[in-house]
């Protein structure tokens, strides 16, 4: 079998993995040199902890499965099963660490509910002040910019792969009676196989639009910054109680008694903000973020939710962030109902779009892939 991916962030380089890994031939096409958009601007986190319970989560914890798998075969990952904390500071927040304790999947997500010192034994960067953190020991982390890269010299490596950089496809040709499907590029270019999966991100107009019609896909905006080296090891993710406003998992009695009694700060509301935080390999440290969901989006950066992160950090690690390195802008694409995993329509025969895991994509990209794998019988 002979498959066309399009699209080179980590959904379409997972699809392109599991085809080769299966023994098929891909064509993979990119219509920039590399990809850039939200594959490359996030943290790297295969992040279980705050997953919604059922195929959320199963798809989440088969995910992690598989990134440890492909990141023993592909070292160049960086991947590392350094699990989260987070610190929480009061009673309120507290209860809403308790109740996520309860959930029937806690075990599953590897929750502990761990002391001040305990939490500092794990990682004993975080010196500020808090009372207790939540553990969750199924999280991980990957390296985002140099991830689908060096997915990519793995799949050159076995001889099954081409990649096709700086062609953007302008038509796709349905299999009809034919037996194949085939793409055409702006080169002119006919590229011809059994099966084509678009994983064109957050790029929903043009052939998109064409071909599939308006899909039920928003685009969401954020913002993210990372730093010079910290000078020591912070030996898990960390990400603060605002975090039990925004991820499924925490939606609880105690969470609604943490909104009703503790307002979240007005330019963490504003801005719809978590703080997370993963470290780099090269010891800087990657920090948001920010949620934007009207459009049009701005086109600039707003220092106030910076300022805020830096606030939050500094507090956790009881200690000035080192210098901002470099600021940015991403946006990614989600499924206007967010309980679902991803959007995946066939919109001709033998052609699929996989599109929409939203937040979720570094994390649940490899098991998004295999079920379309699964499902097209490769």
């Amino acid at each position: 079998m002979k498959v066309i991916v399009v699209g080179a962030g980590v959904v379409g380089t997972m699809h392109a993995w599991h085809a080769v890994d299966r023994g098929h031939e891909v064509v993979h096409i990119e219509r920039e040199a590399e990809a850039r958009g939200a594959s490359l601007r996030n943290f790297g986190q295969i992040w279980v902890s705050g997953r919604a319970g059922g195929e959320e989560l199963d798809t989440a914890l088969r995910a992690r499965e598989l990134w440890e798998g492909i990141g023993a075969r592909v070292p160049e990952l960086g991947f590392r099963a350094n699990g989260s904390l987070t610190p929480v500071r009061n009673d309120l927040e507290l209860a809403v660490a308790e109740a996520a304790l309860a959930r029937p999947d806690a075990a599953a997500r590897g929750y502990k509910l761990l002391t001040a010192d305990e939490a500092r034994a794990i990682n004993p960067a975080l010196r500020g002040d808090f009372n207790a953190a939540l553990w969750c020991e199924r999280d991980a982390a990957v390296e985002p910019r140099t991830a689908q890269l060096a997915l990519r010299q793995a799949l050159l490596a076995t001889g099954k792969y081409t990649f096709l950089p700086n062609r953007e496809v302008r038509d796709v040709i349905g299999a009809r009676g034919n037996g194949y499907s085939a793409v055409r590029d702006d080169h002119g270019d006919v590229h011809t196989g059994d099966a084509v999966v678009l994983c064109t991100g957050a790029w929903l107009s043009g052939l998109v639009r064409e071909i599939a019609g308006e899909v039920p896909v928003r685009r969401v905006r954020l913002q993210m910054m990372q730093t010079d080296p910290l000078g020591e090891a912070l030996t898990t993710s960390v990400a603060d109680a605002d975090s039990f406003r925004y991820y499924p998992a925490y939606k609880s009695p105690a969470l609604d008694a943490l909104n009703a009694a503790q307002a979240q700060e007005t330019i963490a509301a504003d801005h719809k903000m978590q703080l997370l935080m993963v470290q780099r390999r090269d010891g800087g440290l990657t920090i948001g973020d920010t949620h934007e969901y009207e459009h049009p989006f701005a086109f600039d950066t707003l220092e106030d939710p910076y300022e805020h992160l830096t606030r939050v950090v500094e507090s956790f690690l009881g200690r000035p962030l080192p210098k901002v390195r470099r600021r940015w802008a991403g946006v990614y694409a989600q499924c206007t109902d967010t309980s679902r995993v991803v959007h995946r329509q066939q919109v001709r025969d033998g052609v699929w779009l996989v599109t929409g895991p939203g937040g979720r994509g570094m994390t649940c990209s490899p098991a998004i892939a295999e079920t379309t794998a699964n499902e097209l019988g490769w």
